[in-house]
């Protein structure tokens, strides 16, 4: 099972201000949908903070398995398998046939299963200072960038992109 991770972020690392995005790229959206929901059985990972942030109508996401972390082992929701460690999260996505596991967020959760995955598929967002909440550090030196796509703004995507893929060397 490929265990990656997908992230929109900023020229300084921002992914979030608050519970929002702070951009407004409907070609990163579509491409999020697709790239989660793949061609199988596929799960999402995400936090309790990033569940709650999505729109009532989005929750569960539709066509994958949603898997929520939350430190309260008694938190639960419809529509989702609760997992209070990241192997645990893990286990459920094995144990349910996924044949790929996408970490969505938040920044905690980034930083738990950072040394976990084999890709991480990054949107940089071509401006700055967009908001509070950070990717985590880390060191990419082990890893090798491959550019897929650069967009430039328009009427749909409020800024200029970078789609990249990132994998173990």
């Amino acid at each position: 099972m490929l265990i990656a991770m997908i992230v929109a972020m900023d020229e300084t690392g921002a992914i979030g201000d608050g519970n929002t995005i702070p951009w407004k790229l409907s070609d990163d959206m579509a491409r999020f949908k697709q790239i989660t929901e793949g061609h199988g059985n596929n799960a999402v990972i995400m936090g309790r903070k990033t569940w709650s942030s999505l729109p009532q109508t989005f929750r569960p996401l539709p066509d994958r398995l949603n898997i929520v972390m939350s430190r309260n082992s008694k938190w639960k929701e419809n529509g989702s398998e609760s997992a209070i460690y990241p192997g645990r999260a893990i286990e459920i996505a094995h144990s349910e046939a996924c044949e790929e596991c996408w970490i969505i967020g938040g920044s905690q959760i980034y930083e738990l299963f950072i040394e976990l995955v084999d890709e991480i598929h990054i949107t940089r967002v071509h401006a700055k200072n967009s908001g509070i909440i950070k990717f985590p550090k880390w060191n990419n030196k082990d890893w090798t960038e491959e550019i897929i796509e650069t967009k430039k703004n328009d009427v749909k995507n409020e800024f200029d992109t970078t789609y990249s893929i990132w994998k173990k060397s």
